[in-house]
């Protein structure tokens, strides 16, 4: 991590009521970001770097193989990220974020608040609390300012699930836009279709992005033609485990998105994925 100081800006903006975080650096120099969808299996596992060096883990796929990952793009005496940002608590999303939580200093969690009855999801609560984390609870509205070039902004859930117990954990998963510049990143955590309607009504301009990150590993529960007609990604990254036992992708969705002509790249098939972009483009990255 670059050498910064961290200032969390909790705020109201005076017409909408949402809540915003900002972030800034102290020392620094404009670079590149850095985007890597991590092969960890049957889940989920992303990080950013910013130009600025601010590194943003968002879930932590279903095992610890997330800390290897981590240490193969970041220095070995860097033991230190700004944000963790957990989509929602499932365990394919969780588990590795609460090994990284022990062994990482975290400057944010971001997270909805949305109750689990798992015992990875309560042995999370109380690293959180051993730990004295800071912590976000975000909903539709809510922005984390990274720096002057780059934001993330939540879509969903429309309305903040915060200390609920809901069955179905996956539609209330963060969706969020981070933008660097003119160019932009949707993640769609496990999101379904139901959800991806809703927003593409609601939302349309507010979805357009370059990569989507496919929600729900490709499941067709997820994808729909609405939000591909509301996103129009330049490419779509599905991060799943080879062989898993849940037919992912699902080859309707496999089919749409080539229907929309969009290129597809996979954790199972080319590992880790990396992207860079200077703001105005984005190329596949080595390192």
């Amino acid at each position: 991590m670059a050498r910064w100081k961290w200032f969390t800006l909790l705020g109201f903006t005076a017409l909408t009521g949402a809540i915003w975080w900002a972030v800034f650096a102290v020392q620094g120099h404009v670079g590149t970001l850095l985007f890597i969808a991590f092969d960890v299996g049957q889940g989920d596992s992303l990080f950013f770097e910013s130009p600025f060096g601010t590194q943003i883990l968002v879930d932590g796929g279903p095992d610890d193989a997330v800390l290897e990952k981590l240490g193969s793009v970041m220095p070995f005496w860097d033991r230190s990220l700004d944000v963790v940002l957990l989509t929602h608590p499932d365990a394919d999303h969780i588990t590795g974020l609460v090994e990284v939580l022990k062994r990482y200093d975290v400057g944010l969690v971001v997270e909805t608040g949305v109750l689990h009855t798992s015992g990875v999801y309560e042995e999370w609560l109380r690293v959180l609390e051993r730990k004295n984390i800071p912590i976000a609870y975000v909903a539709e509205g809510d922005e984390l300012i990274i720096d002057e070039h780059t934001r993330l902004s939540v879509l969903s859930p429309l309305t903040s699930p915060k200390g609920k117990e809901i069955p179905k954990t996956n539609n209330t998963s963060i969706i969020a836009r981070l933008v660097y510049n003119d160019v932009s990143f949707l993640l769609t955590g496990d999101a379904e279709q139901d959800v991806e309607k809703i927003l593409a009504v609601l939302s349309e301009d507010a979805l357009d992005a370059d990569v989507l990150k496919v929600g729900h590993h490709g499941s067709k529960t997820s994808t729909s033609a609405d939000l591909l007609a509301a996103v129009t990604p330049d490419v779509a990254v599905i991060s799943l485990g080879k062989r898993n036992t849940y037919g992912h992708p699902h080859p309707e969705v496999i089919a749409r998105l080539e229907e929309w002509q969009v290129p597809i790249l996979r954790t199972d098939i080319q590992g880790d994925i990396r992207l860079r972009s200077d703001g105005e483009n984005i190329w596949p990255a080595d390192r």
